[in-house]
């Protein structure tokens, strides 16, 4: 073979190379929106976390934000909430679980499992701080605050009761109001997920 022939097949070769890369490209460009939609919604990404400033609640009292689409309790307890749940014996509980997601899911149902640790530093008595989901465990209704036999949440649906640490004490209600992943970011500032 003489050098000024050019060797068979290599303009075939290129035409088959161009083909499957312009074909990669189209197919890519085709499939990536219906990828890109199943990722979470910019509003469903924002509130992954929220900070939540609790500067203004007081012990005996409540506040009441929306996260995830769900309303969430934080109450700073009075000494005497504190002191009332921490007297309730876990055998004596419906729901022995903590149902907290900051800690083991075996971890018992004391007082000391169900509150938010102290922020370091702070003028608050360890315990003060409840944070929990307020969604019934029974079907779904929002208790009363400050309601009910044990002084904690009502649920007037159904009649569940739930005591100063959302522990279930009576009523159809399964399992103790679920405490959400909580930390502190400063002594002001709760942040949750």
């Amino acid at each position: 073979m003489s050098q000024l022939e050019a060797p068979e097949g290599t303009r075939r070769d290129f035409i088959y190379y161009a083909t499957a890369g312009a074909a990669a490209v189209v197919t890519g460009a085709a499939v990536w929106p219906l990828v890109n939609q199943m990722n979470p919604s910019a509003d469903v990404t924002a509130l992954a976390s929220i900070r939540v400033d609790v500067a203004g609640v007081t012990p005996g009292t409540q506040l009441t934000v929306l996260w995830q689409g769900k309303p969430v309790f934080i109450r700073a307890r009075t000494e005497e909430e504190i002191a009332a749940a921490r007297e309730v014996p876990v055998e004596e509980l419906v729901d022995s679980s903590a149902n907290n997601a900051n800690l083991a899911e075996d971890a018992p149902a004391t007082d000391e499992n169900r509150a938010l640790t102290a922020f370091e530093g702070a003028e608050s008595p360890a315990g003060t701080w409840l944070v929990q989901m307020g969604v019934c465990t029974h079907l779904g209704c929002v208790p009363l605050g400050e309601s009910g036999d044990f002084g904690g949440w009502f649920c007037p649906c159904h009649g569940s009761h739930y005591d100063t640490a959302g522990r279930v004490r009576r009523g159809p209600a399964p399992r103790n109001l679920p405490i959400p992943v909580a930390t502190w970011v400063d002594a002001a500032t709760i942040q949750l997920g």
